[in-house]
C-alpha cells in the first residue's frame, strides 16, 4: 500500500506526501491541474479521499485486543462501523467545522479528546476469583493499577487476596489488566457512553474537555447499530444548526445543552451530571499518593 502512495506522489506531487495527526495522508503539490487526476488515481487503487477541511476526519482509537491488556471491545471494529455510516460526510467539505472522532476500547481513554467519542464505560465494579487470584496475580501491582484508590490487600479462607471499595470505584477496568481473576469485562454490564464537545488547543481557542450525552448503548458487535445512530443523530443536529467555523463543542455553548439534547433527540438523565467528589478526601488518606 505504501508503496502505492508512493508512485502516486512521485507522479502528482514531486515525491512529496506526509501523515497528519489524524493519519490522513496529504499530498502536497502546487500544481492545481494535478488535483483532480489524482483524485481519480487514488479512488481507482480503493483510498477514500476526504477528510480535510470541514468534514469528518479519520478515527483516532486505541489499540484494542492485539495490544493492550484491558480493553473491553474491538476498537478497529466500532471504527469501521462508524466510518461506513459516515463516509460521504468524510469525502464531502459539508459540516459546519472540522470533526475529529475517537474511540476508546475502555474507561481509560487513550483515545483522547474529540469532538465525538466513544468510550466503553462499565456498569459494575470487578468480580475477584479469591481461588486464583493469588495464584496469577502480583498483588502489589494490581492494588496500584487503581486510579482511585479503591481496592485492599485482604484475606480469604486463610489465602492473601484483595477486595474493592464499590463505593469509591469508578469501574474503569484498570486492574484487570494486573490482574484478570478481578474480571469486569462482560457482554451485558460492558456498555458504550457518547461523549462531545472535546478538542486540543488552536491558534483561536483553548482547550476543552468532552461532556457524556448518553450512555448504556449496547456493546453490539459485529456493526454496533445503537452506537452508529446516536454518533448520526448528533451529526445531523450539528450539520443543521451549526454556524460556519463552529466546533461541535463551540455549537452546544452557544444552544445551550437544553436545547442540544432537544435537537439531537437524545435523554438526559441524573446519571450524566458530573458529582464524583470521593477524591477530595480518599487521595489524601491513602497510601498510593500523599501529599
Amino acid at each position: 500500500m505504501v508503496r502505492r502512495l508512493c508512485d502516486v506522489a512521485d507522479k502528482y506531487s514531486d515525491g512529496f506526501f506526509r501523515f497528519t495527526v489524524r493519519n490522513n495522508v496529504e499530498f502536497l503539490t502546487p500544481h492545481e491541474e494535478n488535483i483532480e487526476m489524482m483524485i481519480t488515481d487514488l479512488e481507482a487503487m480503493g483510498f477514500p479521499v476526504g477528510g480535510t477541511g470541514m468534514c469528518i476526519s479519520s478515527v483516532s482509537h486505541t489499540q484494542g485486543w492485539l495490544h493492550c491488556d484491558i480493553p473491553a471491545t474491538d476498537a478497529s471494529g466500532v471504527v469501521k462501523s462508524i466510518m461506513d455510516s459516515v463516509y460521504n460526510e468524510f469525502k464531502e467539505m459539508q459540516m459546519p467545522n472540522k470533526v475529529r472522532l475517537s474511540t476508546s476500547c475502555c474507561s481509560i481513554n487513550c483515545g483522547g479528546q474529540a469532538d465525538i467519542a466513544i468510550v466503553v464505560k462499565h456498569t459494575r465494579p470487578p468480580r475477584i476469583n479469591h481461588d486464583h487470584l493469588s495464584l496469577v496475580c502480583e498483588l502489589p501491582k494490581a492494588v496500584s493499577r487503581c486510579p482511585v484508590a479503591a481496592i485492599r490487600p485482604t484475606v480469604v479462607n486463610g489465602k492473601r487476596s484483595l477486595m474493592v471499595d464499590e463505593a469509591k470505584c469508578i469501574c474503569c477496568g484498570a486492574c484487570f489488566g494486573a490482574c484478570p481473576a478481578m474480571e469486569i469485562n462482560h457482554p451485558e454490564h460492558s456498555k458504550f457512553a457518547i461523549w462531545v464537545g472535546g478538542k486540543n488547543s488552536n491558534a483561536r481557542s483553548k482547550p476543552s474537555t468532552m461532556s457524556i450525552v448518553a450512555h448504556n448503548l449496547p456493546n453490539n458487535p459485529p456493526r454496533w447499530p445503537e452506537v452508529t445512530e446516536v454518533i448520526g443523530q448528533i451529526l445531523c443536529a450539528y450539520k443543521a444548526g451549526g454556524r460556519p467555523w463552529e466546533r461541535i463543542g463551540e455549537w452546544i455553548n452557544r444552544i445551550g445543552w437544553k436545547r442540544f439534547f432537544e435537537e439531537t433527540n437524545l435523554t438526559f438523565d441524573e446519571d450524566m451530571i458530573d458529582s464524583y467528589r470521593h477524591a477530595r478526601t480518599t487521595f489524601n488518606q491513602s497510601a498510593h499518593v500523599r501529599f
